[in-house]
């Protein structure tokens, strides 16, 4: 699982441009998602071959100057409570504000590595004026440029070097299953009412973060964990800090999981937190089961389930390949059904597909249909291979791989789920040179 780190700081100190630069580094690893509230704010990178996740605290804070300060306090304490380390970014235009003093007095208290990032140091003569961020009294700074780069590289050499190392238990060999979803979806129902009576089976690991609980299942046959996301604290009830936290620890429970049951409230449809959460998962390449709960709220006709499905798949596209399973948790109708989908997700993500099998069943469909020539130039694609990933990845290897489009890639994934039954499981199919 990696790491997370916070950028925080008070408005326009240069986070964003620094997250942007960051997540921008090397555009094959890197995926950024839109946030909840205006902004991107969650990107994957990685230095000197450590991937880690960034969350940049910059995109929530709306609202005027008085209402920033207590906004701004606020975010810095879920940053704390959630990333591995912490950049503290200010601005060496400016110097140190009471506001970058209110910061710093929190970070100090903090047991969790803190970088201090002087921004916007492009010359000499703002080298020596950064040195008055020693006041803030967290040690030495790190003087960086967002726009250039410049000094970037040793605050990521220290960063990374100070990040805990990957410490995944070694019994951690059963099938993750993540409980993710909005707050007040039914999300603790659902897990109750999973485990139920049965309380002696239960075994409570702390997770990895506080209060995200792992709590094994077995029964029926089935044996995994169960990440429970449902704890989210309330620390108030400003819309922004809640989906702020939401997606934080969304995103925690996501990366840490083999499998996301995303639990929605069918009386709210599928809104934008749970896109959010859905992109998520599929941009981290897990499984994904839609649940769709309380069910037995909705008044219903003839079609109002296909109906429902057709439209949630609308929202989806083009990853649609999605079980969409309707339950509730109160009636305790399907949540049988919701797990055993869960277990079939799981093994198709874990599907290894022997080559020979896959270039007899692939090639004549490539021969069938080809690629489309692209300035005169024909692509032959001369055989295919699964790679050896924790998630279904294949390589087609052709002579002119970088005149293969989108949609023919698609069309690709598409056959490939439908020969081979990837249902609920992200795809993904590169074009190698031979």
């Amino acid at each position: 699982m990696s790491s997370i780190v916070a950028i925080v700081g008070r408005p326009n100190v240069g986070k964003s441009t620094f997250f942007n630069r960051l997540i921008q580094r090397r555009e094959a690893i890197v995926d950024s998602v839109s946030g909840v509230t205006r902004d991107r704010h969650y990107g994957k990178t990685d230095w000197n071959g450590r991937n880690f996740s960034v969350i940049d605290t910059g995109g929530y804070v709306l609202g005027s100057d008085d209402v920033f300060e207590a906004e701004i306090d606020k975010q810095v304490e879920l940053a704390i409570g959630e990333a591995d380390a912490i950049i503290f970014m200010v601005d060496v235009e400016t110097g140190v504000t009471p506001m970058d003093e209110d910061v710093a007095q929190l970070l100090r208290k903090v047991n969790k590595p803190v970088f201090l990032a002087v921004n916007k140091v492009d010359n000499s003569k703002r080298l020596e004026n950064a040195v008055e961020f020693y006041a803030l009294g967290l040690g030495e700074y790190f003087p960086i440029a967002s726009t250039n780069g410049s000094g970037t590289g040793e605050l990521l050499d220290a960063l990374v070097d100070a990040l805990p190392e990957d410490t995944r238990p070694e019994e951690a060999e059963l099938p993750r299953f993540a409980v993710v979803g909005r707050p007040n979806a039914g999300k603790s129902s659902f897990i109750n009412a999973l485990i139920g009576e049965d309380r002696y089976i239960v075994t409570d690991i702390a997770g990895t973060t506080r209060d995200s609980i792992d709590t094994k299942y077995n029964r029926f046959g089935f044996e995994f964990n169960l990440v429970d996301t449902a704890g989210i604290r309330r620390k108030s009830k400003v819309k922004e800090d809640l989906e702020f936290y939401s997606v934080m620890r969304s995103v925690r429970a996501i990366e840490h999981c083999d499998v996301c049951l995303i639990v929605m409230d069918a009386t709210r449809g599928f809104d934008g937190q749970v896109q959010n959460i859905f992109w998520l998962a599929q941009r981290n390449r897990k499984g994904i089961v839609i649940l769709v709960n309380k069910w037995d709220l909705l008044e219903k006709e003839t079609n109002t389930m296909k109906e429902y499905e057709a439209n949630i798949r609308r929202e989806m596209e083009p990853f649609t390949d999605v079980p969409i399973v309707f339950m509730s948790v109160l009636t305790k109708q399907r949540i049988f059904k919701a797990i055993e989908t869960a277990v079939e997700v799981y093994n198709n993500r874990s599907k290894k597909i022997k080559t020979s099998e896959l270039n007899e069943i692939m090639l004549p469909i490539i021969e069938s249909y080809p690629p489309p020539a692209y300035k005169g130039k024909y692509v032959k694609i001369k055989f295919c291979m699964q790679l050896p990933t924790p998630q279904p990845q294949f390589a087609f290897f052709c002579n002119l791989p970088q005149y293969v489009k989108d949609p023919y890639k698609r069309f690709l994934e598409n056959k490939l789920r439908e020969k081979f039954d990837f249902n609920g499981v992200p795809v993904s199919v590169y074009f190698r040179k031979k």
